[in-house]
């Protein structure tokens, strides 16, 4: 029959033709289950020139052509980016807490498979990285955010020595951003409003918003508190973790150890928990906040929003803020009243007093004529100096 009648093609045995080709540097031999008549070599022969026009192309899959193929196996991870990206997402997603495989998961498929998935691992350099963020119009922080599961990805590929080097390591995109301040995201509501938005939300609901305003807690701590984490002797609580959208109401512990903290409870805190003792003291979850629809714990802030929050602001009349500012409205209200900023820093559970105080600054009360006085007539006490 001729077994050089086409290049790259060869008669296997009595049932299978085998054709070879060069992939990635690599002689690649793969057997097809076609009888060597004529017609069937000729075949082969298309089938291999269409496999190398695709290899120009880089849009070879090899998984895909020769699913069951040790070479595919071989080759998964030294393929297409958008292959590497996903496995590599399924290998981490034991070690990351649910939020964090969410938002990986959105970053890798919404935005870097569809910019970077033709890709081949090998092949994706920083300029590719820089090009397509420069394109964005979204903040830095959110390119950081999107561009963190990739960079942390080749990282892996590096150690694992399918690439050299890691082409984003110690690379940051920033752009010049409109210096804008903490005041367009800080947007704390007025005591007037905190008493209207009270008095337009249900019995079973009103609680929940008047212990946030009284606690400064996340939205997800304030789902995720159980009476046991409650003293109302010793008048505190133990914030140990938090449920969010992204983890389908399974608690979780805090991304930083300050996150883990005991907090003091406040006159208006405590008033709030004696509330929702009436509701939801002896539900079997345990919980303190319930949704008053359901009866049920809640399980993110989506619901608190839908259901509860927004309808209240509406018949208040208050300008619409999302629920989270009403951790800045109890931040704010504690340092304009002169509360020690390490006590506050430590209610809201921040890794440092600096933190708080770049945050908060514009609420930190001016000092007076009068200031340094209580520090004088405390220390200054040295004979012939009083």
């Amino acid at each position: 029959m001729g077994d050089q009648q086409y290049d790259g093609v060869r008669v296997a045995s009595e049932t299978t033709i085998q054709i070879d080709f060069q992939y990635q540097g690599v002689r690649c031999r793969e057997r097809l289950k076609l009888k060597p008549t004529p017609a069937n070599l000729k075949k082969a022969a298309r089938h291999r020139a269409a496999i190398i026009d695709s290899i120009d192309a880089g849009t070879f899959d090899y998984g895909v052509t020769f699913p069951g193929s040790k070479n595919a196996r071989k080759f998964i991870r030294q393929d297409r980016l958008d292959h590497y990206l996903r496995q590599w997402l399924e290998h981490k997603r034991p070690t990351l807490k649910t939020s964090t495989y969410d938002g990986y998961r959105k970053a890798i498929e919404g935005k870097l498979i569809p910019a970077f998935g033709h890709l081949m691992l090998a092949e994706f350099k920083r300029s590719h990285a820089r090009d397509w963020a420069a394109s964005l119009t979204c903040t830095n922080k959110r390119i950081s955010n999107l561009l963190s599961p990739l960079r942390t990805a080749l990282t892996d590929a590096m150690y694992d020595e399918l690439i050299a080097t890691n082409p984003l390591a110690g690379w940051h995109y920033q752009r010049q951003e409109k210096v804008t301040g903490q005041t367009d995201k800080i947007d704390p509501f007025t005591p007037e409003e905190q008493l209207a938005i009270l008095a337009n939300l249900p019995d079973e609901g009103r609680p929940l918003i008047q212990f946030a305003f009284w606690t400064g807690l996340r939205t997800s701590e304030l789902v995720a508190l159980e009476w046991n984490d409650v003293d109302t002797v010793r008048r505190k609580a133990r914030i140990s973790r938090g449920i969010t959208q992204a983890s389908r109401g399974q608690a979780e512990t805090p991304k930083t150890a300050a996150g883990i903290r005991e907090i003091d409870l406040l006159p208006a805190a405590l008033d709030a928990l004696k509330q929702q003792k009436l509701f939801s003291d002896h539900h079997e979850s345990g919980r303190v906040f319930l949704n008053p629809r359901t009866g049920a714990p809640w399980t993110g802030d989506q619901a608190i929003r839908k259901t509860l929050w927004v309808h209240a602001l509406n018949c208040a009349d208050v300008r619409y803020r999302r629920q989270y500012q009403t951790r800045h409205t109890y931040a704010s209200m504690m340092i304009s009243a002169g509360e020690p900023i390490a006590w506050v820093s430590r209610q809201m559970g921040h890794t440092s007093v600096v933190l708080t105080a770049q945050v908060y600054s514009q609420w930190v009360p001016s000092t007076s004529h009068q200031a340094g006085s209580k520090a004088v007539d405390m220390f200054w006490q040295l004979d012939g100096n009083k």
